[in-house]
């Protein structure tokens, strides 16, 4: 079911890093109504967490869907004690920039946003 959100979320889904990202990392799954309405997959190492994939179904976008999974990964984060949450947005992406943006995200790099968690100041 995953991958079919992830596949409805992007327009060019590459199915092998998609299925290597949801076999490989930590995922967040959102259900509403007994569906799974989107999902965020986050990346670990020493320092920092990376979402690396974060979809939402279309059927339920405007809903809330991507701010809770994003608020969960950020739980997850400071949990486990990462002083960076950090997502890559690809150029162009101007709809995810503005979301993370909005969120408290800054740059940090070219594509590159990260939210400064309270034990990374």
């Amino acid at each position: 079911m995953l991958f079919a959100v992830a596949k409805l979320a992007f327009a060019e889904c590459d199915d092998e890093r998609t299925l290597e990202t949801l076999t490989r990392d930590t995922v967040f799954v959102a259900e509403l109504a007994g569906e799974t309405a989107g999902y965020v997959a986050i990346e670990e190492s020493t320092a920092r967490l990376r979402i690396e994939q974060l979809c939402v179904h279309p059927a339920h976008e405007k809903e809330g869907v991507g701010k809770q999974l994003l608020e969960w990964a950020e739980g997850y984060a400071i949990a486990n004690g990462a002083g960076r949450l950090e997502v890559v947005v690809e150029r162009g992406n101007d709809r995810a920039e503005s979301f993370y943006r909005g969120r408290g995200f800054v740059p940090a790099g070219p594509d590159l946003l990260e939210l400064v968690l309270p034990q990374g100041q």
